[in-house]
């Protein structure tokens, strides 16, 4: 089983799941269900979960458009 950036995150730090799920105002049951991929975020958790971390939420998440990553530079 693969781990998600976010479940990386979380053990690194040692943070608990219940205070990161508080702090985002959503359930320790979502965010585990987010950071084991099984469910997306809305925008306002993410932006909530990666300024918890100090992290974009592109890192987060790997949101990077394929058109933006291979358009060429103008």
């Amino acid at each position: 089983m693969d781990v998600t950036p976010l479940e990386k995150l979380i053990r690194q730090r040692g943070l608990k799941k219940v205070w990161i799920a508080e702090q985002c105002g959503i359930t320790r049951s979502t965010l585990s269900s987010i950071s084991a991929g099984k469910q997306e975020p809305t925008l306002r958790v993410a932006l909530k979960i990666a300024r918890l971390f100090d992290v974009s939420v592109e890192e987060l998440w790997g949101w990077i458009l394929a058109e933006e990553e291979n358009r060429p530079d103008q």
